[in-house]
């Protein structure tokens, strides 16, 4: 059943993206009027993170944000098949020098980007940098059938993608010489066993996953930030900004609390474009070590 609604899936990718926004705009319909998937949790995490705005605008913007969750969905799906010319078509890389700098200094990169619209697109980034090996990094699904074929579509385009429960291994074994690119989704919530650090992220109490900030304080590695942008419907431009430390090194938690005031600054200027569905703050009351 698994093969054949694969099968399914892959034709339907196949489509043109104009014809795939067809089926985004009757989602789009069927949820935001009839359904109402995670509509109470968009609406209460957009209250409590704008607490300035009126019942009016949070309105307008949970209502953009689930035309953009849908046009995501489409997206997603079109990752499948997309070819590299279209993928660099569609998402524009800036600031790529970034990379040339990381590589010229021998320094491995760690990628940090958020929830924002579309995250998934990234994949083609590996054929245009200097780097030989580009390591999206992922969690793992209860499904082997769908692991092994979401793996495979994460790795077009020569990527390599790890689990994230290997991947801070795979950085210490690896040597840091310039070469590899490891790509953070760095906005997860971590389980509730593993909740012990927070910080003040959109006006709450957040839970933040801090992985990679070990890596910051261990190893002499470069970090970048990924700013999304969607500039219209299809088409979107990311910007990369270096996290530089204050000090001659980073100290603990200095690159988990910059990347989130990033992100941060990302979300207000568009905040439609945030995965709003997604419960953030369900194990707020399981922090440890909370810092404003």
């Amino acid at each position: 059943m698994n093969q054949f609604l694969f099968s399914i899936l892959l034709l339907i990718s196949r489509l043109p993206l104009r014809i795939l926004y067809w089926f985004s705009d009757i989602m789009f319909f069927l949820n935001y009027y009839l359904i109402g998937y995670r509509k109470a949790v968009v609406l209460e995490n957009m209250r409590n993170a704008f607490p300035e705005k009126s019942k009016q605008e949070i309105r307008k913007i949970s209502k953009k944000f689930f035309s953009n969750f849908c046009d995501y969905l489409a997206e997603m799906l079109k990752a499948f098949t997309i070819s590299q010319t279209e993928s660099r078509v569609r998402m524009q890389h800036l600031n790529q020098e970034l990379f040339h700098e990381a590589k010229a200094e021998g320094k491995n990169i760690i990628l940090l980007s958020g929830h924002v619209f579309n995250w998934e697109w990234f994949n083609a980034l590996a054929t245009i940098v200097p780097q030989k090996d580009c390591h999206p990094v992922y969690r793992k699904m209860s499904s082997r059938f769908w692991e092994k074929k979401i793996k495979t579509i994460r790795n077009r385009f020569n990527n390599k993608s790890l689990e994230a429960n290997e991947v801070i291994k795979h950085i210490f074994r690896t040597p840091n010489n310039g070469d590899s690119i490891y790509m953070f989704v760095a906005d997860q919530t971590p389980h509730v066993s593993h909740v012990n650090y927070g910080l003040k992220f959109l006006n709450q109490k957040t839970p933040a996953f801090i992985g990679y900030d070990k890596l910051s304080t261990r190893m002499d590695m470069v970090f970048i930030y990924c700013e999304m942008k969607k500039v219209k419907r299809g088409f979107y431009q990311v910007n990369y900004h270096r996290i530089y430390p204050d000090g001659e090194k980073f100290v603990e938690h200095e690159v988990v609390k910059k990347f989130h005031g990033l992100l941060e600054n990302t979300i207000r200027k568009r905040p439609d474009n945030w995965l709003w569905s997604h419960r953030r703050w369900k194990y707020k009351d399981a922090i440890k070590t909370y810092e404003e």
